[in-house]
């Protein structure tokens, strides 16, 4: 209830909350309004996954930086937020065995409204 009313004061007085952003290493500043993201309790470096269906596209922090991956399907990243170790998922099935893994966003295309 507090929250509507925040954002209800900010609306009439003509303030626009802005959007989160995060720092994605190796690109730039992206802002999270079109993801649906998730804080990770388990006790491993990975602490947040984001996920933008529409564009396939995710960001997922490790420890305290974020990192992007590009046409990765939601299938595989719900699989990722399901699973009993995210770490041991991400290394295995996201990450890959290679330097550029399956969904690496220097070989896959970047979404075109979070190109810098």
């Amino acid at each position: 209830m507090l929250k509507r009313i925040i954002i209800s004061t900010l609306l009439s007085v003509g303030v626009a909350a802005a959007a989160e952003t995060v720092d994605v290493k190796y690109h730039r500043l992206v802002p999270l309004d079109a993801f649906e993201c998730s804080d990770v309790q388990e006790g491993s470096d990975v602490k947040r996954i984001c996920y933008d269906k529409a564009e396939r596209y995710m960001l997922i922090r490790l420890k305290s930086t974020y990192y992007h991956y590009c046409e990765i399907d939601a299938a595989t990243v719900q699989s990722l937020r399901s699973a009993g170790s995210k770490r041991d998922f991400f290394q295995k099935r996201i990450r890959g065995s290679g330097s550029d893994g399956p969904f690496d966003c220097r070989t896959k295309p970047i979404p075109k409204k979070y190109r810098g």
